[in-house]
């Protein structure tokens, strides 16, 4: 950015009713146009004091009374002249204020996240950073949160400038080795080991990407299984408060419900569906189509079977719920007479079905023929087996560790880390071959990679499409 770049001006809070609204500029006219707000400031504010000021209109009229804070370049947020005028929280009076500052030639409406994209540009924070910014702004979990401040402290900066630096200096040395071969020899010794130890840490950081896309939209859980085993109760158990309507009549539930709960931080969406059944009436079995569509879509499919249900039941419900990870819950335990059921599915090796998810990525072997196993016993009603059933629940969903302490790696940089690990090991067959040629353009292709998550190397398009996602005055 330089002195030539346009000041902008946006309203930095929500267009609604508040105790405080906030007016912010950026650029070479900042300071000139906020005094035309509030022309008792000081012609040489001190930056960083807070003066208590009178806005006024265009004709100098008062409009209200508040704070006024100048923060000079380039120590501010942007790198620039940053004026914010802190006035009471009135839509119409902040839209009067914004009004007043557009109309001076020199200042234009900010575009959405272009005062964090100005502080990109002007190198008060990285990529990783910036995108921490809008992570925040939308986190709705303390887990979101957490992670999304790591990532304004620098942690997901720092492991990324550990790969990128070394990776950059052993392309030096190849294009050191490939150019002038006598003055650099024995540069490229080990390229090999250097190489494999980077992918590992590229895969490393890449294997995150799952656990941060949960941390940013939450997980999703979906109850689902034949008809009255209790999904409703232990729906309403689980949220907290009686949100399905439950009822001995089977099929009570047409459709899916859903709810928004918080488990050790992280963000969970809980679904109530229809049950299943082979002859369901007309409306019923719309429900039961939109049962079978949600399980395709969520994170951990739960599957509530009556006590009486045998492990052959079982293994048939658990297809329905086609590549998704299964968690097998015997519900009602509070019936009288119910026992916990034994799992034994033909053919193969003995496990508990409750505990082994299913997956297309790992899919779960078969039990031995007449090897029994447990399944864990819940009730809604009494609560029995509930919070066992959450903590399994989180387990499979999350593993180990705590979603507060995952990197936010986003798609996008899960993206370009897949094709840096893909070029790296690209480099590390290559350097088995002795081919130098080609393990430095496929590291110079890592490094590209990885620029475009730290930002050394990233397009105007590429920033568009980032920064579009920000709130305008952020």
């Amino acid at each position: 950015m330089t002195s030539a770049s346009p000041t902008i001006a946006a309203l930095a809070t929500a267009p609604t009713a508040g105790a405080v609204g906030i007016l912010r500029l950026s650029g070479p006219a900042a300071l000139d146009v906020g005094r035309l707000l509030a022309p008792g400031v000081p012609a040489e504010p001190s930056p960083r004091h807070a003066y208590l000021a009178t806005f006024v209109d265009a004709r100098g009229r008062a409009l209200d009374e508040g704070l006024f804070l100048y923060f000079r370049a380039p120590y501010s947020f942007t790198g620039e002249d940053v004026v914010e005028l802190q006035a009471h929280g009135s839509p119409r009076l902040l839209r009067l204020l914004l009004a007043r500052a557009l109309e001076d030639e020199r200042v234009r409406p900010a575009a959405p996240g272009e005062f964090t994209r100005r502080a990109f540009l002007n190198g008060r924070m990285d990529l990783t950073r910036a995108e921490a910014v809008a992570d925040l702004v939308a986190a709705d979990s303390e887990a979101a949160v957490r992670a999304a401040a790591a990532g304004l402290s620098g942690v997901l900066a720092s492991r990324v400038r550990g790969l990128e630096e070394p990776l950059r200096e052993l392309h030096a040395d190849l294009e050191g080795v490939l150019n002038f071969p006598d003055e650099a020899e024995g540069a490229d010794a080990e390229a090999g080991e250097r190489v494999a130890a980077m992918r590992a840490q590229a895969e490393a950081l890449l294997s995150e990407a799952g656990r941060g896309r949960l941390v940013r939209r939450g997980a999703r859980v979906a109850l689902y299984g034949p008809v009255n085993a209790g999904k409703s109760t232990l729906f309403n158990r689980l949220v907290g408060e009686a949100r399905a309507l439950v009822d001995d009549e089977p099929g009570t539930t047409r459709d899916a419900l859903e709810a928004r709960v918080e488990w050790d931080g992280l963000g969970v969406t809980l679904f109530d569906t229809a049950g299943l059944r082979e002859t369901p009436g007309r409306v019923e079995a719309l429900g039961i189509a939109r049962t079978r569509e949600l399980l395709a879509g969520v994170d951990l499919a739960v599957l509530v079977l009556p006590p009486e249900a045998g492990t052959a039941e079982a293994e048939a419900w658990s297809r329905e719920a086609g590549a998704t990870p299964v968690l097998v819950v015997d519900g009602k335990c509070d019936v009288a007479g119910a026992r916990g059921r034994e799992a034994v599915v033909p053919g193969g090796t003995a496990r508990a079905v409750d505990v082994t998810a299913r997956s297309s990525e790992s899919p779960a072997r078969a039990p031995a023929e007449g090897v029994p196993s447990p399944r864990p016993r819940v009730s809604g009603l009494t609560g029995e087996g509930v919070e066992a059933l959450r903590a399994s629940m989180l387990g499979h969903l999350w593993g180990g560790g705590t979603p507060s302490a995952v990197a936010l790696v986003s798609e996008r940089h899960a993206d370009a880390l897949r094709r840096a690990s893909e070029a790296l090991s690209r480099a590390e067959a290559a350097s088995r071959a002795s081919t130098l040629e080609v393990v430095s353009g496929e590291v110079g292709l890592a490094l590209e990679a990885l620029g475009e998550v730290s930002g050394t190397s990233v397009s105007e398009a590429l920033l568009d499409a980032i920064f579009q996602r920000f709130c305008i005055g952020k």
